[in-house]
């Protein structure tokens, strides 16, 4: 009787040990998959994570007319120069 009480402690050590292994993969998983999205990706992690910032039109109108301006102005430097 005592070695199938051995046996069972021995699988469920080995069932506990199995277990924080599979965790640990998981996190690594996690930080891998948050490195990859880090760089400003479309997609959100399953925790919530932030997908891309939305541009109004009066915002990209405005960065377009600012954009404009800058390049008038550069050509206007090599003219005179």
């Amino acid at each position: 009787m005592t070695n199938i009480a051995n046996a069972i402690d021995r699988l469920r050590e080995e069932r506990r040990d199995a277990q924080n292994q599979v965790q640990k993969l998981g996190e690594a998983i996690s930080v891998l998959e948050k490195l990859t999205r880090g760089g400003g990706s479309s997609q959100q992690s399953a925790a919530g994570g932030r997908g891309r910032r939305a541009l109004s039109a009066a915002g990209r109108r405005r960065i377009s007319l600012a954009q404009k301006a800058r390049w008038a102005k550069m050509r206007q430097m090599k003219k005179a120069a």
